[in-house]
């Protein structure tokens, strides 16, 4: 058979249905193998950096591989925003490559091209992907395409790449004598478990004695499909829970345990919630600066710390754990349970008294609002409250989504999707896209800015033309808030590029020339009822949502404060009287 028509029956065996790619000459053999085919569908996008984004949102929302291919050059380099995307976030995803026939490609030869439109790209993407190789024989088709779908699902999820040449994708092939991969023979499963002695007995003893415990979830929840055995472990234990950004979909927000968003961004009632915690376990979180603060010796600094993750590098790397666990979070969970199972919980009530009263005296949203002006909170928990379960909320990268983080609901099933490691703007469109082909006529929401929604904004044809039910929210303030706020913070409010010399066009022209329905919100009066009227659309939708331009996201954690300390600050013999542990004083060295 015909090598192309190989490699379309394997990701068709994958359980792949969907496809996203831009065409080019070097992929033609390959997208030509899926022409007629009723089992897998290409989504031809307008521009590759969607197409890795879609398979991103592809795979996330049906928990398995998603799927983009690109022609060589300037195709295969315009994938490489996604690629990183999923690397970072640890989603699974087979990007395949078109590249020119081997015979006139350079290989080790000291010449920048021989080739038209040759780029090396395995050697570009090798730090981003967990495998990426060019596939010079056709022999070797099936051990490729074994190996990187193993290990792009293995251990850590991650991204992986298959560079195929031209000649290679045309060749002819004998499936029945290809060798293929076995990895318990070549490689040994990556981040295998270690749950062995007493290390869980030694963790429920620290449960135990623990007064103000608390549960810190990462994406590695979902990552590691572990969302049950949390719930299981919540109910049992009663442990209040915050998360970090990748893990706010983690649990449901109704859920009496959660409390919130930690980090630079997050709900004060949170980060004091974490700061004044006596045990913090943390699971599936790599505890970057956006979750610390940029002084890592100040965070739970009062606080016993178990970390578990399936990535051992993640370990002790930034914040130092009294037990640092190398273990697949779902196993981890799963057993513990059972040791936790005789066991009655603790009387956690005060703690919650605490917990709770920190969420009544310091919440995310005003408590009352001009309704000709739109707050940004309090829409977007508006918009929550109307948004259905099992739905799946795609965030570009901005103020819109720390403002969502901090206010949007979640419910029991819905998945909020955000570029969390790489924080690329444009991301949420095109996740929208691959997110809807996952789940074919279920509504998708994307709540973007004006500046994100504009990076990837022709793709709103691509929604158009396949009529996909995306509902897309814009947080329209006129330039590009996040910097600009940061510009006001330490730039003595020059705002360079994120004010001066920035624009935006009129969006609901824009959507109307893509054939796209719009509406227009002038204030909060107006609100609950377009949005009521564009979630029941069965079409595409663009909600413009025009916000005051100095909308700023409060609460902020700034440089050098630790985390229960955020920006606006409370007075210090208010934040004196919140801790439960000793006050930094300022200028602290921890």
């Amino acid at each position: 058979m015909k090598l192309s028509d190989y490699v379309i029956d394997f990701i068709v065996r994958q359980g792949v249905t969907h496809l996203f790619e831009m065409v080019g000459g070097a992929i033609a053999h390959l997208v030509d193998s899926t022409y007629e085919r009723k089992d897998i569908h290409c989504v031809s996008v307008h521009h590759e950096q969607a197409a890795a984004f879609a398979a991103e949102g592809y795979a996330r929302t049906s928990g398995g591989l998603g799927v983009a291919m690109a022609t060589s050059g300037p195709g295969a380099l315009n994938l490489t925003t996604g690629i990183a995307s999923c690397y970072f976030d640890s989603v699974p995803a087979l990007f395949i490559t078109g590249q020119v026939n081997t015979y006139e490609y350079k290989f080790d030869r000291p010449l920048r091209q021989i080739g038209f439109q040759e780029t090396d790209i395995v050697s570009i993407v090798k730090p981003i992907t967990k495998y990426a190789e060019l596939v010079a024989e056709p022999s070797t088709i099936r051990y490729h395409l074994e190996k990187a779908a193993y290990l792009a699902r293995a251990g850590r999820p991650g991204p992986v790449l298959l560079d195929i040449p031209l000649n290679v994708q045309r060749a002819e092939i004998e499936p029945e004598e290809l060798k293929g991969y076995k990895p318990d023979e070549e490689t040994p499963v990556p981040n295998a478990p270690y749950l062995e002695g007493t290390v869980l007995d030694d963790i429920a003893t620290l449960l135990k004695q623990a007064e103000r415990p608390l549960i810190l979830v990462g994406g590695g929840i979902r990552a590691a499909k572990a969302q049950a055995e949390l719930h299981h472990f919540v109910q049992h234990t009663r442990i209040p829970v915050v998360s970090s950004l990748m893990g706010l979909d983690a649990l449901s927000h109704d859920n009496p345990a959660f409390f919130g968003l930690i980090g630079s961004y997050g709900n004060r009632f949170s980060n004091l919630a974490l700061a004044n915690c006596d045990l913090l376990l943390i699971l599936g979180s790599r505890l970057d600066t956006r979750q610390t603060g940029t002084r890592p010796g100040t965070f739970a600094r009062a606080a016993k710390k178990v970390h578990v993750d399936t990535d051992i590098h993640e370990l002790n790397e930034k914040v130092q754990a009294d037990i640092a666990l190398h273990a697949d979070v779902k196993i981890f969970l799963s057993r513990l349970n059972k040791v936790l199972s005789p066991m009655e919980p603790n009387d956690l009530a005060g703690w919650y008294r605490i917990v709770q009263g920190y969420r009544e005296r310091y919440p995310s949203e005003p408590t009352s609002t001009n309704s000709k002006i739109i707050d940004p909170n309090t829409f977007l928990r508006l918009l929550s409250e109307h948004c259905k379960k099992d739905q799946v909320i795609c965030l570009d990268v901005g103020q819109h989504q720390m403002w969502a983080s901090q206010s949007f609901k979640v419910k029991q099933g819905q998945r909020l999707l955000n570029s969390g490691g790489l924080g690329a703007m444009g991301f949420a469109l095109p996740a929208a896209i691959g997110s809807a082909k996952a789940r074919p006529g279920q509504p998708v929401i994307v709540i973007a800015g004006d500046g994100g929604l504009q990076v990837n904004i022709q793709e709103l044809e691509t929604v158009n033309y396949h009529r996909l039910p995306i509902k897309i929210f814009v947080m329209n303030n006129y330039n590009l808030g996040m910097v600009r706020q940061f510009q006001d913070v330490y730039f003595q409010g020059r705002q360079q590029s994120s004010l001066v010399g920035y624009s935006c066009p009129d969006f609901i022209k824009v959507a109307r020339a893509y054939g796209i329905r719009s509406y227009h919100i002038s204030g909060m009066d107006q609100a609950e009822r377009i949005i009521k009227n564009a979630l029941a659309y069965k079409g595409p939708v663009l909600v413009h949502v025009p916000l005051d331009a100095h909308a700023v996201v409060h609460p902020k954690l700034n440089v050098n404060k630790p985390i229960e300390d955020m920006s606006p600050h409370l007075e210090r013999d208010v934040l004196k009287r919140e801790m439960l542990i000793d006050l930094l004083e300022e200028g602290f060295d921890c």
